[in-house]
């Protein structure tokens, strides 16, 4: 089979050619934000008259109706699809067409876009017909104009995508995911998932790291991006109990400011460059997430034993924290994350080896000259602004006789792990980023809660 050279087709190119044969035979009408998107025809341009005015065609727009207005002679309503912030505004000439319409009831509308003379929005739809495809009924539909606290919203998370806060929400985590397939496939990582179903107990380690070291030693470049799961009854803003991680590895790679490199320019890869909209309150956030996409502004990295420097001398003048700056051995609180996140996204480097777990590769004398307080290891924690820790990572440690002695003495299981250091083994190393962590840091929502579509934490695994 070598030199076997097998011809490659997108998916996208196939479906396009898919659409395209049966063009005649499909109904699904265009998005809001297509439409929007459309530009709209200038009379006084010589191309209108040879081109098609958006006003020029009956247009169909699927939805749901946010809000209605009636008068004497006119009916106003706005139409919403989960696609824009703002919704389309509909205009129908004969107000008896909007008689069954009510907040929550889903619609189509036919009629033609054209330019609105109202102030806000540069084209409307002017409504020839209205299909009533589901009805709402206005006193008992939950989701009004009025506000609604998370924690109410949080009891029915089938609705809340409705609010436009959630919507642009879920939007935000559709682009950023999009974005780490393009940034990974591009640096051409091979995207591998695990699956794991057991007739017997099994111990599970939260993260697919161990299963990505294994393809890595056969492809030196590898990614995933899947749910993960954690037994641990925290209920902090941060934590989740089923949660989305982005976890690689990269083989041949003996440096940890390599791995830094690839977390920081993967994640400034995704980050918005601009307002995202008026549905999120973005604030402080917006002034830390859009200059942290800079390019050629590196974030900071520091070690463990200098932010330990950094937090006591702030302790010392002034600053105000709840818990005592740690001391060395000791983990750091989030109130302490957030203090030296507190301009921007920083890396925190090389923690003590007592705290850390057995497969991470000690620091050697050459990595670093930096006196501790003991050994410490070739790892790394990516702090953020209002949230703490976004990723964590480290070198591996790959080397057979070194492993062997830091191996727990009740992980018998492990020979597998050792096998990969036995035969062909390479300096490696990788990480692990929640991904509703830095979905609540880009959109400004207060907790991870209000990241994902169906929040699941201990004691309310409602759906």
């Amino acid at each position: 089979m070598a030199g076997l050279q097998i011809p490659r087709r997108s998916f996208s190119a196939s479906l396009f050619r898919v659409v395209a044969r049966n063009q005649s035979t499909l109904r699904l009408a265009p998005t809001i934000a297509q439409l929007f998107a459309q530009p709209l025809a200038d009379s006084t341009s010589s191309a209108a008259s040879t081109s098609a005015s958006v006003a020029s065609d009956d247009v169909t727009v699927q939805g749901w109706i946010r809000s209605v207005r009636r008068q004497k002679r006119f009916a106003f309503a706005v139409v919403g699809d989960g696609t824009t912030d703002a919704g389309l505004q509909a205009v129908m000439s004969d107000p008896t067409l909007a008689d069954k319409l009510t907040t929550g009831s889903s619609v189509q509308l036919i009629g033609k876009l054209v330019a609105s003379p109202g102030k806000g929005q540069d084209r409307e739809l002017q409504v020839d017909s209205v299909v009533l495809v589901g009805e709402s009924d206005p006193e008992s539909y939950p989701i009004q104009k009025k506000e609604l606290s998370a924690e109410f919203l949080r009891t029915m998370p089938h609705l809340r995508p409705r609010r436009d806060i959630y919507a642009q929400v879920i939007r935000e985590r559709d682009r950023m995911m999009r974005g780490f397939h393009d940034f990974y496939q591009y640096k051409n990582y091979s995207k591998n998932n695990f699956d794991a179903f057991f007739g017997h107990d099994a111990n599970l380690t939260v993260s697919s790291q161990l299963h990505l070291e294994a393809v890595t030693s056969s492809f030196p470049r590898t990614y995933t991006i899947g749910p993960c799961f954690r037994a641990e009854a925290s209920a902090t803003s941060r934590h989740l109990n089923e949660f989305w991680m982005l976890e690689a590895e990269v083989a041949f790679e003996d440096k940890l400011d390599g791995i830094m490199d690839v977390v920081e320019q993967s994640v400034k890869a995704v980050l918005p460059v601009g307002f995202l909209g008026p549905a999120l309150s973005l604030g402080e956030t917006s002034e830390a997430v859009i200059p942290a996409a800079e390019p050629s502004s590196a974030w900071p990295r520091i070690s463990y034993a200098a932010a330990l420097s950094a937090l006591r001398h702030a302790s010392t003048n002034g600053a105000q924290f709840d818990h005592p700056a740690p001391q060395w051995g000791q983990p750091i609180r989030s109130e302490h994350e957030r203090w030296l996140a507190r301009d921007g996204p920083i890396f925190v480097t090389r923690y003590p080896q007592e705290v850390k777990p057995f497969y991470m590769r000690e620091t050697a004398s050459t990595d670093s000259s930096e006196i501790t307080q003991g050994p410490t290891v070739e790892c790394f924690d990516l702090l953020i602004p209002r949230i703490g820790e976004l990723a964590g990572g480290s070198l591996r440690e790959h080397r057979l006789d070194i492993l062997e002695r830091a191996l727990p003495t009740n992980e018998s299981d492990m020979g597998w792990y050792l096998d990969l250091r036995r035969w062909g083994t390479t300096p490696h190393g990788g990480f692990g980023l929640g991904f509703e962590r830095l979905v609540a840091w880009v959109t400004g929502v207060e907790s991870v809660r209000e990241a994902i579509p169906f929040p699941r934490w201990a004691g309310r695994w409602g759906m």
